[in-house]
């Protein structure tokens, strides 16, 4: 309604307004774009212009869904400044070349974005089978990885060791998480390292004992302490000796967030116009629940219930009610879902929905985008470190999706200051606990 009656939306006849906004090619009332057409026509003519072919032959079924993917969407610019950037309009043409597209003839074309855009596509709107994406990369990654190896024996090993334990286990896992890929390339990345060092020295990885690993430990960085992946595989194949080991590759302390320094933030979260509802909603899972990014990015609306009432939100088996005004974003977010006018999520349930057709955000990508706030990490331990004074270690781990061991560490840990507290009170004035000759009572002397 391109027209106001007091200062409400109206058409051209009741507001009086006389400029001709009818798409000559689909008749609709709407902003025209060019030669007297709307947006969304200019797109779908666009469209079947990149898609076609010299012979006029009609492109691949694959390719016919991206295109009607594409001439659907509800944000027709959006589409068409996509569609004509000159390495999209080349890829298309290209893949309009094909009598038919597969996963397997994608990933023959050069690795790029638009290759996985296009793909995502495809998969989203049933013209291609889903696959997981993660487990697929790092099999392609894997075959580069072994050219990088100089002896042929070590490369045979690499090859097993790539195969019979991290092909294997994300072949077992529902879905391969952006951890796991990113674990097994350092873990396959250090253990070639290890064995080109060998290979320089001239001794076979059946040759190998400690003064070995711990003279080409000593000479690296500290992340080589990773191959004790590789060397326990080795061992349960048989492959070296049982008794070799490394030290262990440690992480520095992470710090964590006070509780005055968290609840400040909470404060800001509601206050503050400077944040998206998206990021809000994902800040208040980690600051008021310490939820982990990598767990927050996989929710679904199924986790969620938004009603005129109440926000609720289910974490682990229990739902959570969120009280005004921790429940704004998650209200506006129901309400305007992200990406849910472009092609790449006609009916994804992802509460955090990410740029690529059909996937939620990444978690790195929420991560940097929450940094400039409050770190991720800081911010989970410190909620975690508080919670786990307030309520017995079944409850919260039940509650917010934690196993309990995982819990139970983070309340030795709170707990830990207060012993600490009182190690040195006793220390100081000379206090000494020690247990009575009667099993009830206590003295202090």
């Amino acid at each position: 309604m391109p027209g106001r009656v007091d200062t409400l939306p109206a058409c051209r006849k009741c507001s009086g307004v006389h400029l001709n906004v009818d798409c000559i090619s689909c008749g609709k009332e709407d902003e025209l774009h060019s030669g007297n057409r709307c947006w969304s026509c200019i797109l779908a003519l666009t469209v079947d212009r990149i898609l076609s072919t010299p012979d006029n032959r009609p492109p691949s079924p694959e390719l016919r869904a991206v295109g009607t993917a594409l001439k659907s969407m509800k944000r027709a610019n959006s589409g068409l400044t996509w569609i004509q950037q000159p390495h999209v309009t080349e890829f298309l043409q290209q893949l309009a070349t094909e009598p038919a597209i597969t996963h397997a003839r994608l990933d023959q074309l050069p690795a790029s974005r638009t290759r996985e855009y296009v793909r995502g596509l495809m998969v989203e709107h049933n013209a291609l089978p889903r696959r997981d994406e993660l487990s697929a990369r790092f099999s392609d990654w894997a075959e580069q990885a072994l050219d990088r190896i100089t002896s042929p024996s070590h490369r045979d090993i690499t090859r097993r060791y790539i195969r019979w334990h991290h092909q294997r286990r994300m072949n077992q896992m529902d879905e391969v998480t952006r951890g796991t890929f990113l674990r097994a390339k350092q873990a396959v990345t250090v253990a070639i390292d290890l064995q080109n060092w060998l290979s320089e020295q001239g001794i076979e990885l059946a040759e190998v004992n400690q003064a070995h690993l711990d003279r080409w430990q000593a000479e690296g960085p500290t992340t080589r302490g990773i191959a004790s992946r590789f060397l326990d595989w080795a061992i349960r194949t048989n492959l070296i000796d049982p008794s070799l080991k490394l030290q262990p590759h440690r992480r520095g302390s992470s710090p964590r967030l006070d509780a005055a320094a968290q609840t400040e933030l909470v404060t800001n979260l509601s206050r503050t116009a400077d944040m998206n509802p998206r990021d809000r909603a994902a800040a208040i899972l980690i600051l008021v629940f310490g939820q982990q990014v990598s767990d927050i990015v996989k929710l679904t609306w199924d986790n969620v219930t938004v009603t005129e009432e109440l926000v609720t939100i289910t974490l682990g088996t229990v739902k959570i009610a969120l009280t005004s005004p921790l429940d704004e974003p998650w209200r506006e977010l129901a309400a305007t879902p992200t990406h849910h006018q472009t092609a790449a999520h006609p009916k994804s349930n992802w509460v955090f929905r990410g740029g690529s057709p059909g996937q939620h955000i990444q978690a790195s990508t929420l991560t940097q985008r929450l940094s400039t706030a409050f770190s991720s990490r800081a911010a989970r331990l410190g909620t975690l470190h508080e919670l786990t004074k307030l309520a017995p270690v079944a409850i919260i781990a039940e509650a917010l999706g934690y196993s309990p061991a995982t819990i139970d560490r983070h309340a030795i840990d709170s707990s830990a200051n207060y012993a600490q507290y009182i190690n040195s009170l006793s220390t100081t004035k000379g206090y000494v606990h020690r247990p009575s000759a009667r099993s009830d009572q206590k003295s202090t002397r």
